[in-house]
């Protein structure tokens, strides 16, 4: 697991009080007091929750906490589950060339646009994006829609040709998956 780092920002009497209390706490506390210690501070962190005292519109990963006084042990676990929230939709998200595809939504974005996809499209992506050569049509019938390769069917095929022409009419791009001699790729 990543380490979480927990960066209070311009709330220097919060920062204080978690201090007193760090060895207790399961993640990292870090305190800036401007907008570029701030800026310097997230640039080389991967995982962070931000503590305000109000709401900042040009901050991500913010949690405000401006109902004092609190019960410690309860806003402990308020920012254990902000972290756990951020965990999840970090890993719920997978670039594939210049899209983001969304696990959880099943959607793909590009540029503000989204496209619903099937659980079965998106899998067939994933697969693909993973393979650094093309992905012959039994593959992905064993591997994706767990057919034995033996079955004669046009399951594959039919699914690629509709998922093609979704991005082609979404993102106005044929090139993304390309069907090679010897099967299928992400392009």
């Amino acid at each position: 697991m990543l380490a979480q780092n927990l960066i209070i920002y311009k709330f220097s009497k919060l920062y204080h009080i978690l201090e007193e209390i760090n060895s207790e706490l399961n993640f990292n506390i870090l305190f800036a007091d401007s907008e570029n210690i701030l800026n310097d501070t997230i640039k080389n962190l991967n995982n962070y929750l931000i503590i305000t005292d109000k709401k900042y519109s040009n901050i991500g990963n913010q949690f405000i906490l401006n109902d004092a006084p609190v019960n410690i042990t309860k806003f402990v676990e308020k920012i254990n589950i902000e972290f756990l929230k951020l965990q999840f939709n970090s890993q719920s998200e997978v670039k594939v060339n210049n899209y983001i595809i969304n696990l959880n939504s099943r959607e793909m974005s590009a540029k503000n646009i989204k496209l619903k996809l099937t659980e079965k499209e998106i899998n067939t992506i994933i697969f693909l994006s993973k393979s650094n050569k093309p992905v012959s049509v039994n593959e992905l019938q064993e591997k994706v829609w767990s057919y034995q390769f033996d079955i004669e069917t046009h399951t594959v095929e039919t699914h690629i040709y509709r998922l093609r022409k979704k991005i082609l009419s979404t993102f106005d791009d044929n090139k993304f998956i390309i069907s090679k001699k010897n099967g299928y790729e992400i392009n």
